[in-house]
């Protein structure tokens, strides 16, 4: 265990989170500024085995230059192998429609996991501290996250390790000047137009006014939160479990509603398929009292309620058609073919009543036929029925739900004619009769089925 106070306490935080080995090997990210200078002159002291690593966001001007020239000198001084990257952030802001920290957090760290694998480094370690972390704990009490957000920031996550939570700013101030070493001061930081800055300046020198132990305070809760929810993320594992319901398709979670009677359950279900809390406020609310069809839609999911149900499946491509000009078998996508065969209506064939098939008069439709998914608008006549029907009605009726609906699959002639609400009904001008002389058999079949000889 070394002498030095500092170096001590990011030992013992690193032996207790398990984060630091002199075996393994770490890339540092160095932004120049004082708490990642801080960790890597204090990660060289300890005998780690280390390169560092230092992005440039041309954001500040000559700012981020002289920074990184600073990195540089520094790590040219210790022998520290620095690897530098340039970034266009603000034109990956504007193509991706994100703000600017979010454009630099994301071009920062997929660029430190892809450097890992290229340099063989076990972990990045990035300089956030304990005070970085009771900033992280007002600013999600703030914005009204769940309370796995009041817990502060985690000491690892993945392969991003933070050996310095176990000290504050003060202590890397002290530990710096004790070696007099300079750092750069990122000018961006002393302004109050953010929101992390307004609770750095303001909010966290008001609250220390109060009670000057407010920093160690606001940490020890934090701890003390996040042993309790060990305990209650197992109670609402049981909860989710309790409400969960069969479902005939692998990417789509089924719920029910009556089991969802508080909003934490449901913000538990949510939360990780990126909906956001008002919209997880605004879905309970309503969970009980509306209709069936109601849907919401995160960045990457949506929520559907259908008869008293709760069903969450990734946003998907809808918009599907494939061409089948003659007879064979076609591999629509990785679990279903089309087979289409032509044969004549005589003593040896069977119609087959099977929902998997269609059989249908020759002579009234025209090749090529085409798969493609519902859209508005579509109408048939259902086999055995008086009329014509919207499919969107027929599948109503069927109590088919909304995503179900979407994703249905319609086959039609050259003509745009409706054949077979597939799996489901034919269209009654198409069926077989005993006037048919040849007719087209359709099946749907599984991807390993082997093809008929």
């Amino acid at each position: 265990m070394p002498k030095d106070i500092f170096l001590k306490k990011i030992v013992s935080y690193s032996d207790a989170n398990h984060l630091l080995d002199h075996r393994k090997k770490y890339l540092v990210a160095l932004s120049g500024g004082a708490d990642s200078v801080a960790l890597l002159v204090a990660l060289h002291e300890l005998g780690y085995q280390m390169e560092g690593v230092h992005c440039n966001f041309h954001l500040r001007g000559d700012e981020s230059d002289r920074d990184e020239v600073f990195c540089k000198t520094l790590c040219e001084r210790l022998g520290v192998i620095l690897h530098v990257a340039h970034f266009a952030t603000v034109e990956y802001a504007k193509d991706h429609k994100i703000s600017i920290e979010m454009a630099a957090r994301d071009l920062r760290y997929n660029y430190f996991e892809k450097l890992r694998l290229d340099v063989g480094a076990d972990d990045i370690a990035v300089a956030h501290h304990r005070d970085d972390s009771v900033e992280t704990v007002l600013l999600n009490l703030i914005r009204g996250t769940g309370m796995r957000g009041l817990t502060g920031i985690a000491p690892r996550r993945g392969h991003i390790i933070r050996p310095l939570l176990g000290v504050g700013r003060s202590d890397i101030e002290e530990f710096l000047l004790s070696r007099n070493q300079t750092f750069m001061t990122d000018s961006s930081n002393l302004q109050d137009d953010v929101m992390r800055n307004k609770v750095r300046l303001n909010v966290i020198p008001a609250m220390c006014e109060i009670n000057p132990s407010a920093v160690d305070s606001i940490l020890l809760t934090a701890t003390r939160l996040n042993e309790a929810l060990d305990i209650f993320e197992q109670t609402m594992k049981e909860k989710v479990a309790n409400a969960s319901m069969p479902s005939d398709i692998p990417e789509r979670e089924v719920y029910s509603i009556d089991k969802i009677n508080d909003e934490y359950t449901l913000f538990y279900i949510l939360r990780p398929l990126g909906f956001l809390s008002a919209m997880i406020q605004d879905i309970y609310s309503r969970l009980h009292i509306v209709d069936s069809g109601a849907v919401f839609n995160s960045a990457t999911h949506e929520l559907l309620i259908d008869r008293g149900k709760m069903l969450i499946q990734p946003i998907q491509n809808t918009s599907i058609r494939y061409k089948f000009p003659i007879e064979g078998k076609y591999i629509v996508n990785d679990k279903w073919a089309v087979r289409i065969s032509l044969v004549e209506n005589n003593k040896h064939f069977c119609l087959s009543r099977e929902n998997s098939h269609a059989c249908l008069d020759a002579s009234k439709l025209s090749f090529p036929l085409y798969l493609r998914t519902t859209k508005s608008g579509d109408r048939f006549h259902p086999l055995g029925m008086n009329g014509s029907k919207l499919v969107s009605d027929f599948l109503t009726d069927q109590k088919i739900n909304l995503f179900d609906k979407r994703q249905q699959w319609i086959l039609t002639d050259s003509e745009g004619q409706i054949l077979w609400v597939v799996g489901r009904r034919i269209d009654h001008h198409c069926r077989v009769t005993e006037t048919t002389q040849r007719v087209v058999v359709i099946e749907l079949v599984a991807v390993a089925d082997p093809p008929s000889s």
